[in-house]
């Protein structure tokens, strides 16, 4: 038997640890996986200390498992430590190791376990198996602990067939739960996808003989997690893995990082090198797996398949091994793509594109081996590019889905970047937009996937999938994204040999890939100047087309509140209308005379003088289905000063959220002006009020009765303070020459409770008129524009909508 004693200068009194550790922590030449292995050796002389104390006998050793048998101790890592023993002993004893470990404050989680014990949990519980399997001894009988440890590893391996197949579900539930690391502006370093979770996983793949993770890079991936995890430990003083939003910048600027993008981007490029390393070894795993099993072919042996022989995992085989050609100078493999026995890498540029197309043409992904052979053997594509390559590319990106793994392939490689030079400035680029859900390239990828659907509505698909792919290239880059992607795209589509005119398009979609949204939701839909605007952006009938696919396939890929039926309505509605005026038709107004129901509530309202409205829920089938709209509120009411802001306040105090809304006037009966207002609004919670109820409320605001702005007050004071992310303060600006008619004040805001009643009150103590709003909610964003005209129905003086504009700023806090 052997017993290990604490060094004579590790602390063994709490006392003693706690300053000890504290000035470990607190050296500044310390840091990384330095300090976090002398954390874990301090650690071991301490626990050695109290095993001793406590007067442990022969037939015992304390172990460490888990992320600290691993060496790894962070600064707020729990201690996972287990008392193992052969034989009967003191209940006492584990006790006297303990107490004096909670009373120090430390986080442990502990037990007490014979070997059989150990064997008969990690059998039944699979994350207590990866703990063990991790197991390192720390004191007392040291061949114990090497019992432990061989014993584990030979039940790991003998039941390899059977867990496997359970871990990798767990990393998908856990997965599910927790999202993608990579992309994720709050990510959990451990549990989400690609995090430290992950690491352990593809060890305990290793450790089974039966594959292994590609290596490259993993070590470096898994130490910048865990640095990042260290610094948000000793930020925050907490035991948390959630790198919030609040806490980045500190972070940053504890690791010596720029600022807290730099810090997130380097954090989803070492989660992806994860993440393509696990897709990798679940792929060989399965392989193997099927083997053994008969539903696949037999091996003559498994080894670690990541040689860079080309041959794809899992390829050494006896007999005849089954190709199915894919396209010049690649085959299919068990389930891969793969380069044929006769392709010549070094002598054809083409060969990776083309690999990669065939791969997601038929729904496969390109092997980890041949990706690595193609990127260090292959040559760079001569510009301009030979017109093959650009097929393929556009081959490529109109698999839609099936392009995404292979993509994810050449990236890890670095040949995206080699192809696309300019890719390298938005990979990783995080979005601090609650409406984005990618980094800007998968964004970019995503807009290209779904542009794939769209490729039968347009003349060029090849044009409106690198337009796809394309559209927010200038993000990066200073000033605005669309004018400097304008400028960024002509080259990137010159060096891909596109002709001028297909150059001159590629820009036009480019520099105005947010126009007609912006159009469409932010101008009256009756004023020529909205058509004339469009029309003159695009030039031609297939210009429109493009612009209108490239417009839903961005708005589809950013995320779920950025794409709509009623914003896709006002889009098409805008389109059709542009696109019969460049065929020469006669443009019409999609909105057309008043419906039955529009003109009764105008004529019952001018003839009472009283509020007159209709509350209705419906749905509209848009491409995925049957999607909720929300409520429509049709309101009719005589015109009077205040009337928006007074009726959006009413609305907000009945906790209704204004999804869209717009404003315009009637006159039924020539008895003056009526105010027709249609909201599509939703229950911000419970149910939604009575008609009646609602009804009554409006004519309580309207005739003073009910102190709207008092109640909205109120109830926001009394309503709990929420942490939330620091929004970008406000924006009010005129659009010069938007409109013949009118002035357009454009808002851009924060959505809150009651912001458009804010923006209605601050307009009427202007002394402004409203003739027309159009309102629309964006994820978490307001994009308003208001068409306002003098007392006389005249546009406003260049001064004077300026100071309007700054009142409503002002108003806006």
């Amino acid at each position: 038997m052997t017993t290990t004693e604490a060094h004579p200068s590790d602390p063994a009194r709490p006392d003693d640890h706690g300053a000890a550790r504290t000035r470990l922590l607190a050296d500044p030449g310390l840091g990384g996986a330095a300090r976090r292995t002398a954390l874990a050796r301090l650690t071991d002389g301490w626990l050695t200390g109290l095993y001793r104390d406590a007067g442990a006998p022969a037939g015992t050793a304390l172990v460490a498992v888990g992320g600290y048998g691993r060496g790894e101790l962070s600064p707020r890592s729990d201690l996972d430590v287990l008392l193992l023993h052969e034989g009967p002993i003191d209940p006492r004893l584990p006790e006297r190791i303990w107490y004096p470990v909670w009373d120090s404050g430390a986080a442990l989680d502990h037990s007490v376990r014979t070997l059989d014990e150990a064997r008969a949990v990690a059998a039944e519980d699979l994350k207590a198996q990866l703990g063990l399997l991790d197991a390192r001894h720390i004191a007392g009988d040291a061949a114990l602990t090497a019992s432990l440890r061989s014993t584990l590893l030979a039940d790991w391996r003998a039941g390899a067939a059977a867990r496997l197949p359970e871990l990798q579900q767990l990393s998908a539930e856990r997965a599910e739960r927790h999202g993608e690391l990579s992309f994720l502006l709050e990510p959990d370093l451990k549990e989400a996808r690609g995090g430290l979770r992950d690491v352990v996983a593809l060890n305990a793949v290793a450790a089974t003989w039966l594959a292994d993770a590609p290596r490259d890079g993993l070590e470096a991936a898994a130490a910048r997690l865990a640095d990042v995890r260290d610094a948000l430990h000793l930020t925050t003083g907490r035991a948390t893995e959630r790198l919030s939003l609040q806490d980045q910048d500190q972070v940053a600027a504890r690791l010596g990082v720029l600022d807290a993008d730099t810090l997130l981007r380097q954090v989803y490029e070492a989660a992806r090198t994860i993440t393509y390393a696990s897709d990798v070894t679940w792929r060989a795993v399965e392989r193997v797996l099927a083997a053994r099993s008969g539903r696949g072919r037999r091996l003559s042996r498994i080894a670690f398949p990541f040689s860079g022989t080309g041959r794809g995992a899992g390829a050494v085989a006896k007999g005849v091994v089954d190709r199915r050609p894919l396209a010049e100078g690649v085959v299919e493999q068990d389930g891969e793509a793969v380069l044929a026995q006769g392709a010549r890498p070094a002598q054809d540029p083409v060969l990776p594109l083309r690999a990669a197309a065939a791969a997601a043409q038929a729904g496969l992904t390109v092997a980890y081996a041949t990706v690595r052979r193609l990127a260090a053997e292959t040559k760079p594509l001569p510009v301009p590019w030979p017109d093959e390559a650009r097929e393929q590319l556009i081959t490529l990106l109109g698999a839609g889905e099936a392009c995404l793994p292979v993509w994810e392939a050449l990236e890890a490689e670095g040949l995206i970047t080699r192809l696309l030079p300019d890719w390298e400035r938005v990979r990783c680029r995080p979005q601090r937009n609650a409406v984005h859900r990618w980094t800007v390239d998968r964004h970019l990828i995503e807009t290209a996937v779904r542009a794939a659907a769209m490729t039968r509505r347009v003349a060029r698909p090849d044009l409106l999938l690198v337009a796809a792919l394309l559209h927010d290239i200038g993000k990066g880059w200073p000033g605005d994204h669309s004018e400097a992607g304008e400028v960024i795209v002509r080259d990137v589509a010159a060096r891909m040999g596109f002709d001028k005119n297909d150059t001159d398009t590629l820009a036009l979609l480019v520099r105005h890939h947010l126009t007609l949204v912006d159009t469409a939701t932010r101008r009256d839909p009756d004023d020529p100047a909205t058509v004339d605007a469009i029309t003159k952006v695009v030039g031609t009938l297939p210009h429109l087309e493009l612009l209108h696919a490239l417009t839903e396939a961005d708005a589809t890929a950013t995320g779920p509140a950025a794409w709509s039926s009623w914003r896709a309505s006002l889009v098409g509605n805008l389109v059709a209308r542009a696109a019969a005026r460049l065929a020469g038709g006669v443009s019409h107004p999609p909105a057309g005379d008043p419906t039955a129901e529009e003109e009764r509530l105008a004529v019952e309202a001018a003839r009472t003088g009283a509020p007159a409205l209709s509350l209705h829920a419906h749905t509209e089938q848009d491409t995925t289905g049957t999607e909720p709209m929300g409520v429509e509120l049709t309101l009719a009411i005589p015109d009077r000063p205040g009337l928006l802001g007074t009726v959006a306040g009413v609305l907000a105090l009945h906790r209704l959220t204004v999804r869209s809304a717009s404003l315009r006037e009637l006159d039924p009966i020539g008895a003056g002006p009526v105010l027709l207002l249609s909201w599509t609004v939703a229950a911000e919670y419970g149910e939604l009020p009575e008609a009646a109820r609602l009804r009554a409320d409006l004519r309580r605001a309207l005739d003073g009765s009910l102190d709207v702005a008092r109640k909205l007050a109120e109830r926001d004071a009394a309503a709990p303070r929420r942490r939330g992310i620091a929004a970008p303060p406000p924006v009010v600006s005129v659009a010069p020459g938007a409109s013949t008619s009118a002035t357009i004040l454009e808002v851009r805001a924060h959505d809150a409770p009651g912001l458009l009643h804010r923006i209605g009150r601050a307009l009427d103590a202007a002394g402004v008129r409203v003739r027309a709003a159009y309102v629309s909610t964006l994820g978490a964003d307001a994009v308003d524009a208001f068409y306002v005209t003098d007392a006389e129905g005249l546009p406003l003086a260049a001064a004077r909508a300026t100071q309007v504009a700054r009142a409503v700023q002002e108003a806006l806090g």
